[in-house]
């Protein structure tokens, strides 16, 4: 018993370290566009982002109990070791993507690790196939395609109510119509993400006996959950609201408030109906439809385009890290060691390599130049079809891969109005 009280504290520990990755993963969600505006600085933004998270945490546990007593069967024989491997696939793939800039689902990351950790473990019988098709799977498809559509049709009433006042006028109102959506996506991101830890928790406790099955989380739980996400989300994942802000599409303020007011609306009505979908993908969507919704905007498809392959590989991807995770940590306390030293060296790694071209609050709005014209290697090609193009940059496709450097223009506002 005094192994698994361990091993328990272990796995709420790496819990913990996954939603901290979680937040600052997700910044972008709420801040994005509310900074590439100017409507808040960077720093202010993710502030008030941390703060809203925290609370949102407070305010459900429906997302929690789906986690806990839904995705895995936790009569099935899951012990902590499993939960543990599933935690270090998810934050291994977390990473990566945040490396990358790319705005990948920490939900999936965090569902593929467990099911692949549970698939190795105990096999198939652990994982409740219906509830992972019908909470998982449909809203990942669903849930940006709604986001998206009510975002352009947001956008495009936006433009319509506002055509006959002055642009500055209109740009004073929506920037702060922007910080109050801004909020509201915080809150909603509190009420959904920081309760798949809690439930991730919640898990652990119920498989090592500390907790009886279906149990709601403990209040402790809730507060650490919230606690450390809204750490994460202080921090900012700035390498991903480049991408968000400036990558996918150029926002104006009216674009910005329709693109988080209806990722919102769609975050708080998944939440109240036990749906833990990414919020990730929601908001990435909602802001590819706010540039379909203006008249002359763009979206930049080849950025689109490898944002949509990297939620597709994110579950199966963080499933086999977590399965090979897994395989180790079932040999026992050796097992569970190795897989924690080879976790802290590869995160270290990723840290490290980020540090080459650091991404904060001072330059998350520079214009970032040119790719090199140097033939790319088979790795750095691979590394390059899952990476974001440099902010304010425009590609006609994947043309860095070929060897042919993206065109990098700063164009005035009045340029990007016109596209």
């Amino acid at each position: 018993m005094e192994h698994i009280t361990l091993l328990i504290g272990i796995v709420i520990v790496t819990a913990l370290v996954f939603d901290f990755t979680n937040g600052f993963h997700d910044t972008a969600n709420a801040m994005a566009t509310t900074i590439s505006t100017g409507a808040l600085k960077p720093k202010t933004a993710v502030a008030m982002s941390a703060a809203l998270n925290l609370v949102g945490a407070f305010l459900s546990v429906e997302v929690a109990k789906t986690i806990s007593g839904g995705i895995i069967d936790e009569g099935a024989g899951i012990r902590p070791e499993v939960i543990f491997a599933g935690l270090v696939g998810a934050i291994v793939w977390n990473l990566l993507t945040w490396l990358a800039g790319l705005p990948s689902s920490s939900s999936h990351a965090l569902f593929g690790g467990l099911i692949g950790a549970t698939l190795v473990s105990v096999g198939i019988g652990g994982v409740n196939a219906d509830a992972v098709v019908m909470k998982v799977l449909i809203p990942a498809v669903a849930a940006p395609i709604v986001a998206g559509i009510a975002a352009t049709a947001a956008t495009r009433l936006t433009y319509r109510l506002a055509r006959n006042r002055a642009e500055e006028d209109s740009a004073k109102g929506y920037r702060a119509g922007q910080i109050a959506s801004a909020a509201l996506v915080s809150l909603a991101h509190g009420t959904n993400d920081a309760q798949k830890t809690m439930g991730v928790i919640t898990l652990a406790l119920i498989t090592g006996g500390v907790l009886a099955p279906q149990a709601d989380p403990p209040l402790w739980v809730i507060a650490s959950a919230g606690i450390a996400i809204a750490l994460g989300t202080y921090l900012g994942g700035w390498r991903i609201i480049r991408t968000m802000g400036k990558g996918i599409t150029d926002i104006q303020p009216p674009q910005g408030f329709a693109a988080q007011t209806g990722a919102a609306v769609t975050i708080l009505a998944s939440s109240h109906l036990g749906f833990a979908l990414s919020t990730t993908q929601v908001c990435s969507g909602a802001v590819m439809g706010s540039g379909l919704g203006r008249k002359g905007g763009v979206v930049r498809w080849s950025t689109a385009g490898r944002m949509v392959i990297a939620w597709g590989l994110t579950l199966p991807a963080a499933a086999l890290v977590a399965a090979g995770a897994a395989f180790l940590a079932g040999q026992g306390t050796w097992g569970v060691t190795t897989v924690a030293v080879l976790g802290v060296a590869i995160c270290g790694a990723i840290w490290a390599a980020s540090r080459r071209k650091p991404v904060d609050h001072s330059n998350v709005n520079d214009v970032a130049p040119a790719e090199s014209a140097a033939p790319a290697g088979v790795v750095t090609a691979a590394l390059q079809s899952v990476a974001p193009p440099p902010a304010g940059s425009t590609t006609a496709g994947a043309g860095t891969i070929e060897g042919i450097p993206a065109q990098s223009t700063t164009r005035s506002p009045a340029t990007s109005a016109v596209r």
